[in-house]
């Protein structure tokens, strides 16, 4: 994971569902094919919504990990 560096970062700590979520939706709309977001979240639902929808809009997830008091999520936009 170290070699990847996100081209943007959304702190959506401390939002509950579905906004982390909705944050990224807004950042992918807004990047550039092959850029690589990454969304901190304390909200549990992300762990499932995230993935879910990444996975249903065609793009990447590249990992998540949980961090310390929060979880990251690295999304790469593949279209």
């Amino acid at each position: 994971m170290s070699d990847v560096k996100p081209t943007r970062v959304i702190d959506a700590r401390g939002s509950f569902c579905p906004g982390p979520l909705m944050e990224l939706i807004k950042a992918i709309k807004e990047a550039k094919v092959g850029d690589i977001i990454s969304v901190y979240s304390t909200d549990s639902g992300s762990k499932r919504d995230i993935p879910l929808w990444v996975e249903k809009a065609g793009h990447e997830l590249i990992g998540v990990f949980d961090r310390e008091g929060y979880t990251e999520f690295v999304v790469r936009k593949k279209r």
